[in-house]
């Protein structure tokens, strides 16, 4: 009798050392899950001093507001490349603006469109392009773009209307005060660029 209690009691004994042990576990798992959920949020709020006195401010998710970003870097690239006036130091200006924004398919462009004299000519013609914006089309899990919009090329001699379709794909980088949405455009092309409208102006 006194050996089967022994035995009882070492069971039971096992038993707790077990049941301690594997509550010890889930505790632990939970504590830092717990934790790690903590820092995370932490990461995700921001602190606005005013008069010394801080305010905590909600901080969004970036992927949240990432094709908002992708969408304004696309169109700013555009701007900047293709939004010119007859001014040789306001072109080199613009286009070294550009230049941070994509890779060397876009040197590549730049370089075809300077051995084919066209900046000259928008200096020669005393031409002013303006690129409006149509849309920009995203598919985010390609991180794919496709930009429609029409650029005016107002000379002295007529006003030219085009269509210009590019395509291209966006890879993110570190923001920096050249590229503020940290985005760069890659394999940068153009699909189209025709004439929609020529008027032609009256010189005398």
């Amino acid at each position: 009798m006194i050996i089967k209690n022994i035995e009882a009691k070492i069971r039971l004994a096992t038993m707790v050392a077990f049941g301690s042990f594997f509550s010890a576990i889930v505790i632990a798992i939970a504590a830092l899950w717990l934790a790690n959920s903590q820092v995370a949020a932490a990461r995700r709020s921001i602190y606005i001093l005013d008069n010394n006195i801080p305010i905590m401010a909600s901080q969004t998710d970036m992927q949240m507001n990432r094709p908002a970003e992708y969408r304004a870097d696309v169109d700013l690239f555009h701007s900047l490349f293709f939004s010119l006036t007859p001014d040789d130091k306001y072109i080199e200006y613009q286009l070294k603006k550009a230049m941070y924004l994509v890779d060397e398919s876009g040197v590549q462009q730049y370089d075809n469109l300077k051995e084919n004299g066209f900046f000259n000519s928008v200096l020669s013609s005393s031409s002013v392009l303006t690129l409006t914006t149509d849309s920009i089309a995203l598919d985010m899990p390609r991180h794919y773009f496709r930009y429609y919009g029409k650029l005016k090329i107002d000379r002295r001699s007529s006003t030219v209307v085009r269509s210009l379709i590019t395509e291209g794909y966006l890879k993110d980088i570190p923001r920096s005060d050249n590229n503020p949405h940290g985005v760069l455009i890659t394999n940068w092309k153009t699909l189209e660029n025709k004439d929609l409208e020529n008027v032609q102006k009256n010189t005398f």
